[in-house]
């Protein structure tokens, strides 16, 4: 039987000899009756020393991982036995000078007049493809992690965009306005945690803004988080990000806004209507700059600048427990005060300009400007709302106005608006505008004609306040 498929290989040598896989041809004992060239240069083994021998202790006697495999189980010697042809690919061969590579194989019966009488191994050195298969799949996890971020940045950006804040606020010769521009400039080229404070509507996140923008971080994301939008479940999510199936609803993983922040700086507006377990959370990551996403337990660190905004007193609710103390002297590094738009009455023709000639554009416009008597009426009222109230008057003045030169019409009760405002406290005069703009909406609250649009802030942003100033209907 062995010279039958010793005359088999034979007739067949020129071919064999010739073709680039390694051949081995056994008899129906196992023992090696044929080795081609091709086979002795891939493993360093000669013919001479292999033929007539059980050839799976020479090349392969161990898994890849160095356990012993025993030949009963070996798939080649398999095929001797059983006649069934294998095709394997995922298994090594061992050189003779102790090393290995891995192989794609397969063994194939040789039957004559119906007899089994050996069997023939292919192999192929596949240590190339296993290479450039390793550097693909690196490659295209780079291009998945590339993608996934600026999907994610993608996202968030045109939320940003959809956030619609008309009017820069930053227009002033105001002393006031002249000495906030200057801690602008001085604390912008720094890394320093920034706390704006000031009251609704005063221009805070522009200064957020703008410190962004002036900094060595512009060409890096600025992110922004309103920490009054957000239970702290979901706070926590938004914040740190999450893998899949960290709960209910998290069909795939989603980055947080610190990882979005990365290289750029983090934005934390409201940051006084964070609850307790919520400002523990983020104390932590302000001092390490690192987190776990929820539902994960990889550490992730990054590099951000941290920007704060609120419009609360925060040392005073310390004082009352409501808020950390470590995490308000994390926060206060370089506190910005900006001042209410009646302590720089003075801006408000300047402001008017700018937010007109925004108005403009948005509206397809052609306002000029105001008259004397309107700019008179406006430099004369409190502004309880600030910068965005009078954004809000100018917008709906425009849209009514069939004019070049807006007149405004709106009253604004001049009497006894000083003397209200000194009387009551911000929480209530905000409450009362408020309710005004929803009356006026017939309690829409989003949407093109909605409330929020109207006062100029996200819709989750107004329902926030709504609840904190216990506005219903």
């Amino acid at each position: 039987m062995t010279d039958t498929i010793k005359q088999f290989l034979s007739d067949s040598d020129l071919l064999l000899n010739a073709v680039g896989e390694g051949v081995y041809g056994f008899d129906a004992n196992g023992h090696a009756v044929f080795v081609n060239p091709a086979a002795e240069q891939m493993t360093g083994w000669l013919a001479e020393e292999l033929l007539g021998k059980n050839i799976h202790e020479y090349h392969h006697h161990s898994h890849e991982n160095g356990d012993k495999y025993p030949v009963d189980e070996c798939e080649i010697y398999n095929t001797m036995r059983d006649g069934i042809q294998r095709r394997v690919t995922d298994e090594v061969f061992w050189r003779k000078d102790g090393s290995f590579f891995p192989v794609e194989y397969t063994s194939t019966p040789v039957y004559k007049q119906g007899e089994l009488i050996g069997a023939v191994a292919v192999f192929r050195d596949v240590s190339q493809q296993k290479l450039t298969d390793h550097n693909l799949r690196e490659a295209l996890k780079k291009v998945h992690s590339l993608s996934e971020k600026l999907q994610d940045e993608n996202i968030y950006l045109q939320n940003e965009i959809n956030d619609n804040w008309t009017g820069s606020g930053l227009e002033g010769s105001s002393k006031l306005f002249l000495q906030l521009l200057e801690q602008i400039k001085v604390v912008s080229q720094t890394d320093s945690t920034v706390l704006i404070l000031g009251e609704n509507g005063t221009g805070k996140e522009v200064v957020a803004r703008n410190l962004h923008q002036l900094s060595n971080r512009c060409n890096s994301p600025l992110v922004k988080v309103n920490c009054a939008a957000f239970t702290v479940n979901l706070l926590e999510s938004e914040l740190f990000g999450h893998e899949k199936g960290a709960f209910t609803g998290a069909n795939e993983k989603r980055k947080g806004r610190f990882e979005l922040a990365d290289k750029g700086t983090l934005f934390l507006d409201e940051i006084g209507e964070l609850s307790a377990e919520a400002q523990t959370k983020l104390l932590r990551v302000l001092q390490e700059r690192e987190f776990e996403r929820v539902g994960g337990s990889k550490t992730i660190k990054v590099d951000i600048r941290v920007i704060a905004a609120t419009n609360r007193n925060l040392l005073a609710m310390v004082e009352q427990g409501l808020f950390r103390m470590d995490l308000y002297y994390r926060l206060n590094v370089f506190p910005i005060t900006v001042p209410a738009l009646r302590e720089r009455i003075e801006d408000i023709p300047t402001l008017c300009k700018s937010i007109l000639s925004q108005l403009n554009l948005r509206l397809k416009k052609q306002i000029t400007g105001i008259n004397r008597q309107s700019l008179a009426k406006l430099s004369h009222y409190n502004w309880p709302g600030n910068i965005r109230e009078l954004q809000n008057v100018l917008e709906r003045e425009v849209i009514l106005s069939g004019s070049t030169v807006l007149n405004i019409k709106q009253s604004f009760n001049n009497s006894n608006t000083a003397t209200r405002a000194s009387k009551q406290t911000l929480a209530s005069i905000e409450k009362s505008y408020i309710s005004e703009v929803l009356n006026d909406c017939q309690w829409k609250i989003g949407g093109a004609s909605g409330a929020a649009k109207i006062l100029g802030m996200p819709d989750s942003t107004l329902r926030s306040r709504m609840k904190k100033l216990s506005i219903s209907r």
